[in-house]
């Protein structure tokens, strides 16, 4: 069950009254300076290594080190660990001292941590301190939080090697990253690391190869994923359901290119705010140059635009499951979580500025009832407001002030449990997203709704007023699951792969025993696709021994087997056995039917 709260302070106070930002909190500092702990003892150990960067991240920190012809394995990283654990006992003192750029550079040479510190040092804008922090024998460039003394570090743990592209480009050194974690008390410490071991467990790419959902291939690239027959049963079913939802709220189905001219894209901001994301332009002559969309917005706009708009029109609802692209940097790939090829369940309303409160919350409900659907009950809303003093925003203040102080009171109105985070924003206007805790407490950012005043502005977008006049309309973005891909990953290691009854790609499988019963297990199917022609059914024919068909087919995480030999022959039953429940025994057709009903 969903619990609401309300919270009615304004945004500039809301800040205050909330937890501060993780960047901000003594947590942050701590995993930042294990970060150092764990570089200093690396230098202790392997003398002529060369450190890049180490910074902390949602659950731990790491830091990425170039060893050169070392080898680096878990043996040497228990070495690293036991190192840290004693430089921590020492309880060194963290000073921090700032420095000139020429200072900087000399003590970069000083420490022999050249050439990519030097490379770091040149990225420091002229205006910004540059400064060091210095614990023991050890000094590095960084500009902090840290905490004052290594003592502060107690709860800590070292997980893993990897390997890791200089600034996440393939064509640099590939490096050696180490991750670690570390907690103020042990409790959590022992609390993540015991979530960690069911995380592997669920983990979505693991089962997504053992259930048969989907792959990535070398020679397709990489964040480019490839659906399997079964993963494409799910993403039609979840397709198909929200359709029908939306058909039911009045929305339109559009198909757009996956393509659009540059020129579109600069009018809607994409290449001045949003390039790094985008893949390389298409040029195939001067005249043209292409892109291939990181976005379905501008599309539905030129749609919009493609005849004259009354009041009368409004609201239109357009919605795509439309495939977007977006060159996500290799490091950061991460299964199905993050790809570069993706399908968002993309929608856009055009509203007067009378419907924006009413068709907002009409969003946020459609979300809503989305998540309870899927079974996801743990969940919270973050309002993402523009950070005033960031360049990657366009628009106006007045128009930014309007469209948050519109997202703030519908929360509010509703009685929404939300949170302000200021620099959350998109580009072109404020959101609310769908903060997630799964099954082990892990937090993901799933659906957003967006209230655009920029985007109409910028595309001239008009609609004629009771008036008479040319009106401006108002732009929503909505996407209740996100994105296909991040849906499919979070439930597969929400529910370990044992997808609910509805949503499993083979609801029913039948087990002839032997040869000479699968005529049988072929009248059982028919019988029951003859009570529901949408069931998935399969047949496993396979000459193995049943104990065999059942152990591959409980790996499958298939919601209902039934047995079929001699004795349902001659009873005409089935033998049930249920994946949660374990063996049913014999029942009639009829009976297993109203029971899955």
């Amino acid at each position: 069950m969903v619990y609401f709260q309300t919270q009615t302070v304004p945004i500039a106070e809301s800040q205050e009254r909330m937890d501060p930002p993780y960047e901000k909190s003594r947590l942050y500092a701590l995993r930042h300076s294990a970060a150092h702990l764990m570089a200093q003892s690396v230098l202790q150990l392997f003398p002529d290594a060369k450190l890049t960067i180490g910074p902390p991240i949602d659950n731990g920190f790491y830091y990425d080190i170039d060893f050169g012809d070392e080898t680096f394995g878990d043996s040497e990283l228990e070495r690293v660990e036991e190192k840290m654990r004693e430089n921590a006992s020492r309880d060194l003192p963290v000073a921090r001292e700032e420095l000139t750029r020429n200072e900087a550079k000399e003590r970069i040479l000083t420490l022999r941590q050249d050439p990519y510190k030097l490379e770091l040092l040149d990225d420091i804008p002229s205006e910004d301190e540059i400064t060091f922090y210095t614990q023991g024998d050890f000094t590095d460039l960084c500009r902090g939080p840290h905490v004052d003394s290594t003592g502060e570090i107690q709860h800590f743990k070292l997980l893993s090697v990897a390997g890791a592209y200089w600034r996440g480009d393939e064509k640099n050194k590939m490096l050696t990253r180490l991750y670690g974690t570390a907690f103020e008390t042990a409790e959590e410490l022992e609390q993540h690391l015991i979530n960690l071991k069911e995380a592997k467990k669920r983990d979505h790419r693991v089962l997504g190869r053992q259930l048969g959902l989907f792959t990535f291939s070398k020679s397709v690239g990489p964040g480019l994923p490839l659906w399997l027959p079964k993963g494409t049963i799910i993403r039609d079913v979840l397709c198909g359901f929200l359709k029908e939802e939306q058909v039911k709220r009045g929305y339109q189905p559009v198909v757009t290119p996956h393509i659009g001219k540059k020129e579109l894209w600069e009018k809607s901001g994409h290449i001045e705010t949003f390039k790094e994301g985008m893949f390389p332009f298409m040029e195939r002559d001067e005249s043209e140059t292409f892109v291939l969309k990181p976005m379905n917005c501008p599309f539905h706009i030129e749609i919009y635009k493609s005849e004259m708009r009354s009041y009368r029109d409004l609201p239109i609802r357009y919605a795509e499951f439309g495939t977007v692209y977006r060159y996500e940097q290799s490091g950061e790939l991460a299964g199905m979580l993050r790809v570069r090829g993706f399908t968002q369940d993309d929608a856009h309303l055009f509203v007067t500025p009378e419907q924006l409160p009413q068709e907002f919350k009409g969003v946020v409900e459609l979300t809503v009832f989305v998540l309870e659907k899927l079974g996801l009950k743990d969940y919270w809303m973050r309002v993402g407001t523009r950070d005033a003093e960031a360049d990657k925003f366009i628009g106006s203040d007045e128009v930014w002030r309007v469209a948050e102080e519109a997202i703030v009171k519908a929360c509010d109105e509703m009685k929404l449990d939300y949170r302000v985070d200021v620099g959350h924003a998109a580009f072109y206007g404020p959101k609310l997203d769908l903060m997630i805790r799964d099954a082990i407490g892990r937090v993901w950012q799933m659906g957003t709704i967006q209230v655009d005043y920029n985007l109409p502005e910028r595309f001239d977008m008009e609609y004629t007023g009771e008036d008479g006049k040319p009106h401006r309309p108002i732009l929503i973005h909505r996407a209740p699951f996100g994105s296909l891909e991040r849906m499919i990953a979070l439930l597969t290691e929400q529910y370990a792969g044992a997808f609910p009854f509805w949503l499993a790609p083979v609801q029913v499988v039948i087990l002839p025993i032997a040869d000479r019963h699968v005529e049988y297990a072929q009248s059982v199917r028919c019988g029951l696709l003859e009570a529901d022609q949408k069931l998935r059914i399969e047949i496993d024919d396979a000459r193995d021994t049943l104990g065999k068909k059942i152990r591959k087919n409980e790996m499958q995480k298939i919601p209902y087997m039934l047995i079929v030999g001699d004795k349902d022959v001659a009873n005409q039953t089935v033998s049930v056995r249920d994946r949660d429940d374990g063996d049913l025994g014999p029942k009639p057709l009829d009976e297993f039917v109203a029971l899955i009903s």
